[in-house]
């Protein structure tokens, strides 16, 4: 499974106001796992910067004189999200935004939806909090996720930071490798996730002697007396 946890940057709030992506932020997962196989860029986007936009995050017009247009990284990033699972934080604001850009170049390709699926974080962490506060600082502090180098928004930062939030809120990183064993995370709905392992081969059985039989089977009569029921015995 390949997912691609996406954030973008951008001049402004509208595309009805031709508002455009300044900053294109994306941190590459396959089966739950965080790769360096990221994709960032810089956009010029032939256009003044709002005021309350530079104040969010702090991308100046002058820094962007030298960068590529949108058309010139276009190929290269749909080719980077081509089949994969988008992740995204209010994904209607970025998915609007990117479709508004593919619209300049060709009115085929104008929807984000053509070459990838969008899965919505926002959604899911209102669905899990409902009544709480489910922006993405809220939901590092609720996680205990670091985001202390966050003081200005950056769409390869925060992308970073959202792959850390994705895997937490639908049940963790499963990236552990224990030689012929595979480990998986449940679905991201299970409040509580539950994992499985598949061996190849034959469990391992340790046998520790007569000894260590009659302490196991005295502790079960300790669980039953406690308990009411022991259920190994």
């Amino acid at each position: 499974m390949r997912q691609i946890v996406l954030d973008t940057e951008t001049t402004g709030l509208e595309t009805s106001q031709d508002h455009r992506i300044i900053e294109i932020g994306c941190v590459e997962l396959i089966d739950r796992r965080i790769t360096d196989n990221y994709w960032h860029h810089y956009i010029n986007p032939g256009r003044e910067i709002d005021a309350g936009a530079f104040e969010v995050h702090g991308i100046s017009n002058e820094s962007l004189q030298d960068k590529p247009r949108f058309g010139d990284i276009a190929e290269d990033f749909i080719d980077y999200i081509n089949g994969a699972e988008l992740v995204i934080h209010n994904a209607p604001f970025d998915v609007g935004f990117l479709d508004h850009e593919l619209s300049k170049l060709d009115e085929d390709s104008r929807n984000i939806n053509k070459y990838c699926s969008v899965l919505d974080t926002l959604v899911m962490a209102r669905q899990k909090h409902p009544g709480q506060k489910n922006n993405l600082d809220a939901l590092c502090k609720r996680y205990e996720i670091d985001n202390s180098q966050r003081n200005l928004h950056g769409a390869l930062l925060d992308a970073r930071i959202l792959a850390d939030v994705y895997l937490v809120m639908t049940g963790g990183q499963t990236a552990l490798s224990l030689d012929d064993s595979e480990i998986s995370a449940d679905a991201a709905d299970q409040t509580s996730p539950r994992r499985t392992i598949k061996r190849s081969g034959p469990l391992p059985i340790w046998n520790g002697g007569e000894e260590s039989e009659k302490a196991h089977l005295e502790y079960l009569e300790f669980l039953q007396q406690q308990c009411g029921e022991a259920v190994w015995k």
